[in-house]
Formats: C-alpha cells, structure tokens, sequence
C-alpha cells in the first residue's frame, strides 16, 4: 500500500502541492500570531524612572485595597490624596526633604500657530536632583516665569524645530495662561515631558504636596510616618507609602504603562490568533476533504479492482500523514520567520510599545505543528470513511456527478452550529443586550454561523449557482448554461473554492460593520445627550482647564456653564468584586442645562452630596436604596441611589457631586447659549477666553467629530492586523483550490475543444465558472454577516440607542473583486497551460 501511495501522490502532484501549501500558510499564521501572543504575557522589568536617585519617597497611596471572604482586592484610586502637611513637617526634622509637585502643563513657542500646545508635566526644579533630568544646557530657573524643558536630542537646535535656551513660549498651567524664557534645557524621557518651575513658583501654582524625597534612614521614616500619619489621616481612607529600592517605581508617571500596553496588544492578538486559527483550520480542512472528494473516481477504480474500504482509508491517511508532517514543519519555519516583522510592523504603526520584540518560546511553535497535523487528519477523516464506504459501482457513478445526499451527521452538525449561533444571539439580546456590543461576542458569533453555512453548502449551492446564473444561462451562447451546469452539478469542487470567499465577505462585513455601527452609535449617543453648543475639554487623560478660563466661562452672559470633573467610584459587588465605574463630579443643576441624560428612573436634580446617580449595569440600582462606594481618594462612604441612567452603549458614568471629588480638577466645560441670549456674543467672549488661556474652544459638532471618530487609528490598525492576516491567507487558499480544481479539469476542458469549443471560448468558460463561484461564497458570507448586524442592530434598539446600521459597501465592493480576478486568474492560468497541449492527449486521461 506504501508503494500504492507514493505512486498515486506523484500522479497527483498538483493537488498534494496545493495540500500543503495550504497546510503550511495555515500553520506558518497560527506560529506567528503565536509567537507574537506568547511575547505579551510578561512586560519587562524596569527599575525606578523618575526617582531613580531619590534614597526614599513618601507619598500619599494610589491603591484602594479591601478585605474580602477570598482574599485582599484592589483597585489604582482616580485621585491620590497629597501628603498631608502634618506627615511633611514631621519628616522634616529627620533630615533634608524636597517637596515634589506634579501638575498638568502645556506650551508652545510664542508666534506659534494657535492651540494648547504640546502636553506636559510641570514640577519644582529643586526636585530634578532626585530624577534622571541633568542640565544638557543653561541654567536653572531662579525667578518667576523662567522654566527648564526637556528637549529630545534631535530637538537641541532651532532646525529641528526645537525649543532653544532664550526661547519665549508661551506656558498653560492651572493658573491660565502666560509667557515665559527657557533658561535651560534637560533630555527628554519616555516617561513624561517635564517642565521645571522654581520651587516658589510650583508651590503656588499647585499647593499639594505629591511626593517628599527624603534624605534619612528608610526605618526612621517609616516609624516616623507610622507616627504621623495616626493623627493626620486617621480615617480618611487613604495611607502613607514609603518607597525605597525598586517600590520607588511606583511613584513614577503611569508605573504599569508597560503592563497596560500590553494587555491592549494581548487582547489585539488573542483576537487575531482565534481568528486566524479559525480560518487556517477551516480552510486547511476544506482543502483536504477536497483533494479527498477529488479522487472518489480513483477509490472506485481501487474498490473494483479488490481494495477493501480499510486499505482505502489507511492510503488517504497515510497520503495525509505524508503531506501534513513536513506541510506542519514548513509552517512552523515559515512562522518562526515571519513573527518578528510582524513585531516590527506593530511597533512602527503604533500598535505595540517600542520595546515589543518577539521572545525566545517555543510553545506556540509545537502548538502550531500538532494543530496542522490534527485538522489534516480530521479534513481527510469524514471524506475517507464514506469514500471507503460506498459500494465500488456506487463510486464510479458518484464521482462524475455530485448528486448524492448529505449523510445525516453533516446535516446534525450544521444545525447544531446554525442553532449555537442564532442561538447565542437571542440569548444575549434577551439577558444582556450589552453583550452584543463586546468585540468577543461579535468576533465569535459569525464562527459558528461561517462554518454552519459551510456545512450545508452541498444543499445551498445548487439554487444559489441558479439565481445568480438565471441571466446569465438565458443570454445567447452557452457560455451561461455551462457555467450554470457545472457549478451546480460540481456541489463539491463548488463548495470547496466558495469556501474562502465565504471567510472574506463574512468576516469582513462582520467586523467592519459592526465596529462602524458601533463608533456611530456611540457618536449618535453623544450627541443626543449633548444640548450644549460648545464644548471645552482639556488635553490628555489627566489634563485640566485653566481656572481663569473656567472663571470667565462663567461669567460670560446668556450662558449656562456646566464645569465637570473626572474621577471613578469603586463598589464592592456580591462581597468578593472590587468593580470601578468612571464617575464624573457635576453640580446637577448646571448640569441639567447643558445634557439630557437616558434616566431609566430616579431624577438627576436630585442629586447632592449624600446621593449619586448609577447606570443599569450596577447590581445595586433601585431608587433610594444606599449603596457603599470607594471614593477616587480612597474614602469609603455611603450614597443614597437618587437616579439609575439606561446602559446605552457602556459611556453612560456615574455622577457625584464636586465634594465627592476633591482631588479631580476641572477638566470639560459645557457652554449653552439660553434662551433670549445673543448667540454671536457669547460666541465671541467665550472664544475671546480661550484665547487668553491657550484654551481650544470647539463648538458641539467639532468635538463630536474630535471625540467620536468614525473609526479611531487603534481601531483601524486592529482590524487592519486581524482581517489582513485572514484576508490574505484566504485569497491565497482561493487562488490554491482553483488551481487544484481546474488542474484536475483537464480531461473536461480537452472534452470541449474536441466538440469545437475553441481556446478563448474555454477560458471564457472557465473565467465564467470561477466568477459564479465567487458569487456563490459572496451570497453565503453576506447572509452570515446580515445575520450578525441585524443581531447587533436588535440589540442597540433594546439599549435605547437610535442608530442606523452601517454596511461597509465600499470595502465588501473592493474585497469581492479582488477575490473575482484573484479567482478568474488561478482558473484560467492552469486552463491555458492545460490548452498547449494537444485535446487529443488530454482527453480520457483521468479516467
């Protein structure tokens, strides 16, 4: 049977050729996404950044942690406290101390276009001696409105468009905005942009002591801050850390960015390794099965001549075994080839931190090389067990015509899917219509539906090549007709190239309308609960207004100013989850003139200090009951629920009123010209402050573009990585089974040339043949992906969001003629090799 194999795969090189080029794309994609999963799991170490020279830093804590019946959870609190002044004095008399400030800042040269300018963090100077900043030229400051910049290196001269020493620019700090002279530069860090002021100078602009170095002995300052800190702040919920050796890391800007950047790209990747694993096994298992399908004709010739279905089974496995152990070793090279410029690519598009690289595990790679050889083993599996099966006249009739019936076990599987699917879906929009909306949900579902449509292709096939040929077959010529009988007679080799444009139009559709759909259904959200005319938004995720701006704001006439906060509240949910909810500090009366809110129930003018206004995704929700929250600086109290909002599309908050956030400035300022009110002199006065501040003012409309972008880069980028990994190993399995599928025409094409069909009128055929097919695979993918939106647009009317859904046509448009010339030129290729040759010669051969 060994020599029987080898004899039957030389004889049919090109369709174990396409085997294992299919194989070996499939397991080179799982290996590479693989390695670059496996490379996110832990982030780098690094020691302490900002006060890497500091011997000892106090601060205030930025942890919420609480006791629970499994254990201590936290939580990183919205605003730290500052270091009580009581802590400060007494640490004092322990040695030398530095006082660190830290307080969002902004500037750009003076002349410069209008703006806010590049966002940085301002500090008192006598602080950089504890820090990697070090004079590169200059001085320091020593009087009111002189500051030191960090400036990268390609930035030290006037050419590289730089700040210079003796450069006026103009500085944004809490206080408003105002000139100021570079009298020295230091090198910028990745961690933060600096600006240093005098000590004085930082002092008044921001009072609160962030952090003290400390120049004394750690075990002293530890007792002593044990001591102070009974009396100062005793209840507050919050405490004192002392930080040496590499703790000292937690006090620097953003500690856990590397951590948080790299769950952004685990998840980035986890997607796109489900994805693509999904299309690698359905495509690699398509493939075998056909190339199984493809010599039925054979496997009757070897029934009739005495092979019984055993031998028949161990050659196909045996083939298979040939095929997927170097195939799966291929791939898994081509893997471990192609992971790092995958690497480099996400890092140079932004997508990944600069310091990603591909790591030296070899898991993904054995993982990779034993899911090749499996799937291969399974696509050959069912077809081998009914070739073997069927009786050896059966088989002969069977294999020049597809018109056999679906065995029962394809029919149970691909209803078991098709139900899993639409089931899933009117589970979610029964429970939790939310759900809908997470991208594992609408990544997952449309899995299940591709490969129930899939499974069922040998019944759908047929009336589909009929529909899309009904014009076609009645145009004159037979072009039409044949090309009609041939993919509806052919359910196999049909559903077999129809495979991969099912992937690419359902997953396409799938992810790029639904993604679409939701960005506008969160902008067409905003914008309903948006009734101001302006809005004003500080720069960054921790920036804040200038209070001038915020003063004149307010005293502009005919205009209702709402002036609102960042902060978050912790609950503890069910006893053992410590859940944060972004929260927003408002004064509910301004804020009533300026929004319309979805209250589900309660009333948000009720709001005071003592109440707080949830959304339906809190446990706790009814109206008047008391719920205990943590506070954004640790403080543990007890609200009374005065309103709950609908969950629309998960950017409904929580709002507190301003005393529950005390450490959270000022950060959106919401301007609605009133009633009766001159609209163009509010206009003018408030853009009149924003001028004077260095403050961008944007009329409705323009943050609603700026805010809710249609599609964000991230999100593009994503989906960029995820389809254009898909897309391109699916047109590359297209253009593979044509080839194979044609290839194994040779005897039907040289079949039409003796009955008079010249050259061009086959490869017309064959051109016409593939085009249906595409169409079919079209059809199929576009019922997956309407099932799915139709599913999300359900589940957005459910939520109370009014939005319409949004097709990508103009991609599905430009993906569906790729995949028609990508198919009409894998087909018509191998025809026209085939026609070289004499019809004569060709005629009869696979018989």
């Amino acid at each position: 049977m060994l020599r029987l194999t080898l004899q039957g795969m030389r004889a049919r090189w090109i369709t174990f050729t396409g085997s294992f080029v299919a194989l070996a794309l499939g397991v080179g994609l799982i290996a590479a996404t693989g390695l670059a999963l496996a490379a996110t799991f832990q982030a780098p170490h690094r020691g302490p950044e900002r006060f890497a020279a500091a011997p000892v830093v106090v601060r205030a804590t930025d942890t919420l942690r609480v006791p629970t019946p499994i254990g201590e959870r936290t939580q990183r609190l919205a605003d730290p406290r500052a270091v009580p002044a009581e802590v400060a004095a007494e640490l004092a008399r322990l040695g030398r101390t530095v006082e660190d400030r830290t307080f969002p800042v902004s500037y750009a040269s003076v002349g410069g276009e209008d703006g806010e300018g590049a966002a940085a963090a301002g500090h008192p100077w006598s602080v950089a001696a504890a820090t990697p900043y070090r004079l590169t030229d200059g001085r320091a400051p020593r009087a009111p409105g002189e500051v030191v910049v960090a400036v990268a290196a390609r930035e030290r001269d006037r050419s590289g468009g730089g700040v210079a020493v003796g450069d006026r620019v103009r500085v944004v700090t809490p206080a408003g905005a105002d000139s100021r002279t570079v009298v020295g530069t230091v090198a910028a860090t990745d961690f933060e942009t600096a600006v240093f002021f005098t000590d004085a100078e930082a002092a008044q602009l921001s009072p609160r002591i962030d952090a003290l170095v400390v120049h004394a002995d750690p075990a002293a300052v530890r007792k002593a801050v044990q001591n102070a800190v009974q009396n100062a702040v005793r209840g507050s919920g919050s405490g004192i850390d002392v930080l040496t050796g590499d703790e000292r890391r937690r006090a620097d800007p953003d500690p856990d960015r590397d951590s948080e950047a790299l769950v952004a790209v685990n998840a980035l990747l986890g997607t796109a390794a489900g994805i693509t694993c999904f299309v690698s096994v359905f495509v690699v298992a398509s493939t075998f099965a056909f190339a199984v399908a493809q010599r039925r004709r054979e496997f009757g010739l070897l029934r009739t001549a005495g092979a019984t279905a055993r031998q028949i089974r161990r050659t196909v496995f045996a083939e298979a075994v040939l095929v997927a152990v170097p195939a799966s070793a291929a791939g898994c090279l081509l893997g471990a080839v192609g992971a790092p410029p995958l690497a480099a690519w996400m890092v140079d598009s932004g997508v990944a931190p600069s310091w990603f690289a591909i790591g030296d595990q070899t898991w993904p790679l054995h993982t990779a090389f034993w899911t090749g050889l499996c799937v291969a083993m399974a696509g050959v599996l069912t077809s081998s067990w009914r070739a073997g099966r069927i009786k050896p006249t059966e088989a002969l009739r069977e294999a020049a015509l597809d018109n056999g019936t679906m065995p029962p076990s394809r029919w149970l599987l691909g209803a078991l899917l098709l139900l899993a699917g639409l089931g899933l879906l009117v589970w979610s929009l029964a429970t939790d219509p939310g759900e809908a909306l997470k991208r594992k949900t609408y990544i997952t579902r449309p899995m299940l539906l591709i490969v129930g449509f899939a499974l069922y292709a040998p019944v759908l096939v047929p009336p589909l090549v009929r529909l899309v040929t009904w014009l076609p077959a009645r145009l004159p010529g037979a072009t039409g007709l044949l090309a009609r009988e041939n993919a509806a007679t052919g359910v196999r080799r049909t559903a077999a190239v129809a495979a991969p444009v099912l992937i690419i139009v359902a997953l396409a559709a799938s992810l790029l309308g639904t993604t679409a759909t939701i960005n506008e259904a969160k902008a067409n959200e905003a914008a309903a609960q948006t009734t101001a005319d302006y809005v004003v938004a500080a720069p960054g995720e921790k920036g804040a207004l200038p209070a001038p701006f915020v003063t004149r704001a307010r005293s502009i006439p005919g205009a209702a100013v709402s002036a609102s906060r960042s902060t978050a509240v912790t609950v503890l949910e069910e006893g053992v989850a410590l859940v944060r909810s972004e929260a927003r500090a408002v004064d509910p009366a301004a804020l009533a003139a300026v929004s319309r809110l979805p209250v589900a129930s309660g009333r948000v003018a009720d709001l005071d200090d003592g109440g707080i206004v949830v959304n339906e995704e809190w446990l706790t929700r009814t109206v008047g009951q008391r719920v205990r929250v943590w506070l954004g600086d640790g403080r543990e109290v007890t609200l009374r629920i005065v309103a709950v909002l609908r969950t629309g599309t998960g950017g409904n908050g929580v709002y507190v009123t301003p005393r529950n956030a005390p450490g959270a400035p000022v950060d959106r300022v919401d301007v609605a010209v009133r009633d009766g009110a001159d609209a163009s002199a509010v206009d003018a006065a408030l853009r009149e402050a924003g001028a004077a501040t260095r403050t961008t003012v944007l009329t409705k409309d323009e943050w609603l573009t700026r805010s809710h972008p249609r599609s964000s880069e991230s999100t593009r980028l994503g989906l960029l990585l995820i389809l254009g990994i898909a897309l391109l190993y699916t047109g590359i399995a297209l253009a593979n089974t044509l080839v194979m599928a044609t290839s194994d025409r040779v005897g039907d094409l040289a079949v039409l040339r003796l009955t008079g069909a010249t050259k061009p009128q086959v490869l017309r055929l064959v051109a016409a043949e593939a085009l249906v097919v595409v169409a079919v695979g079209s059809l199929l993918g576009a019922a997956v992906a309407g099932l799915n939106l139709l599913g999300l647009r359900g589940a957005l009317a459910l939520l109370s969001v009014r939005s319409p859904l949004v097709v990508p046509w103009g991609g599905l448009a430009a993906m569906v003629a790729a995949s028609a010339v990508l198919a009409v030129v894998a087909a018509v290729v191998p025809a026209l090799t085939a026609l070289r040759t004499r019809p004569v010669e060709h005629a009869g051969t696979r018989e």
